[in-house]
């Protein structure tokens, strides 16, 4: 019998029955590889391995929407409180959860360590890149002496689901997606075949068993997730773990999720003994100084559902050489280019001839706009010398004609900046409507423009 062949796309996966040197569906160019689809002998299905384990009966019949009674999903509570934040309150039962980042970022690291605290669960964790004895270094490192984790490692799935049949464990996490193979399907580990079958085989195990499973992925050189887009929509909940590994901070964020919201991350900071949840953010963003500082503002910003208080560093020199610098670490130096031009021709500041230095301090990469205002406070604050107000913070974004613009949840960011004794907040006067300041201890000022603030501060 003739073995099926087809071409997938290796950035998308998109199949396509002949070669074509540009994908029709993301338009990249010659990413098309001949796979192999199906062996011709290999007519079994892999999910006989676990046909003895009570499974979930498939319901055919259509049911009338009202009928249907919606039961809460069972969860397993986990001992590190933020992956529960993230998770939505903790691991559902037969979900399946793909986690996605950087090399070295700590991926392995947070769920060995969650596994090894995890007293409650059986679980198996499943390696394709290391040994045995490198993961039970690592345990070490961590220090928890746990016997009801039980290692393997396996790239094969048929070899990965007989292990599973002996060991009958809670929770199963696969390390990494990209090196499993499954015996259905004769093409290289990690190629886009490969990785839609093995994500298949592992979600069709969870769904039946009800048993959690945790998938580790790659990702590409542009961020995103390795391997076909169809992975993403398999499973029920994508995780981003991101953060700079010269810093010590980590942050956890949902990209998707079945079973909770997408707009929670989890915090955490990279010790000797493992990952350790940060559950006051805002007090290691910020920097102790013994004296006031110029270029240096304070800003309250949202990440996912959670108010953060981080602190914008600026530094405006005279340019040495002939064309001025402009370096943002942590914000869209894009943006930065935009605030720059709004100072010099709105507010007669000569950044011109200026290098600009700006960095977010605590190695975090912000998007939100509200921070327009202390970069612009940080700026001035540089550019004139002169140091802010040590208990101030700024909350605004700042428009192309000068205007300090409103904000989303201006509750919850003044909330922020007293609990971290804040005296004073500047926040768009816009704001002020319906704001009910009797709850509130705090200063609040209302500003309109950019040149409000300068003369109010400086």
């Amino acid at each position: 019998m003739k073995q099926k062949t087809a071409f997938f796309c290796q950035n998308c996966g998109y199949e396509s029955s002949k070669w074509a040197g540009k994908c029709p569906n993301c338009g990249e160019w010659n990413t098309f590889v001949e796979e192999i689809k199906e062996k011709p002998a290999a007519k079994s299905d892999v999910s006989q391995l676990w046909a003895e384990t009570p499974q979930v009966k498939e319901n055919s019949k259509a049911q009338v929407i009202t009928e249907i009674v919606a039961g809460d999903e069972i969860r397993f509570r986990l001992p590190d409180e933020e992956l529960n934040r993230v998770l939505g309150g903790g691991l559902v039962q037969g979900s399946v959860t793909l986690v996605a980042g950087d090399p070295g970022i700590g991926k392995s690291t947070l769920f060995l360590q969650t596994a090894l605290e995890a007293n409650q669960l059986k679980v198996l964790y499943v390696s394709g890149e290391e040994s045995v004895h490198q993961i039970k270094m690592r345990a070490d490192r961590i220090g928890i002496h746990a016997p009801h984790v039980f290692l393997l490692t396996a790239t094969n799935t048929q070899t990965i689901f007989n292990e599973i049949k002996k060991v009958q464990p809670n929770w199963v996490i696969i390390d990494s997606i990209q090196t499993l193979e499954s015996p259905l399907i004769d093409s290289a580990a990690g190629s886009v075949a490969q990785v839609r079958a093995t994500a298949g085989e592992l979600q069709k195990f969870a769904k039946q068993t009800q048993v959690p499973v945790t998938i580790i992925g790659h990702i590409t050189k542009d961020g995103g997730i390795a391997g076909p887009k169809v992975l993403e929509h398999m499973v029920d909940t994508v995780l981003q773990f991101e953060g700079d590994r010269h810093y010590a901070y980590r942050i956890l964020r949902t990209l998707k999720n079945r079973f909770g919201s997408t707009s929670e991350l989890g915090i955490y900071e990279m010790v000797q003994s493992g990952l350790r949840g940060v559950s006051n953010p805002s007090e290691i963003l910020l920097s102790q100084h013994e004296e006031l500082l110029s270029g240096i503002a304070k800003a309250v910003t949202i990440e996912g559902m959670r108010p953060l208080m981080i602190e914008t560093q600026a530094l405006v020199s005279q340019a040495v050489y002939g064309t001025p610098q402009r370096t943002s670490n942590g914000f869209d130096l894009r943006r930065l280019q935009l605030l720059l031009a709004v100072l010099e021709k709105r507010g007669g500041f000569h950044f011109g001839m200026k290098d600009v230095f700006l960095n977010i301090a605590g190695g975090l990469r912000l998007e939100d706009p509200s921070i327009d205002l202390a970069v612009v406070g940080a700026l001035l604050s540089s550019y004139e010398d002169t140091p802010l107000p040590d208990q101030a913070c700024f909350v605004g974004e700042v428009g192309l004609s000068g205007e300090i613009r409103a904000v989303s949840r201006i509750d919850q960011r003044i909330a922020e900046a007293q609990k971290m004794g804040m005296e004073r907040v500047f926040i768009p006067k816009s704001n002020l409507k319906g704001l009910d300041n009797n709850t509130f201890t705090i200063e609040i000022i209302g500003l309109n423009k950019v040149s409000d603030m300068y003369q109010m501060l400086f």
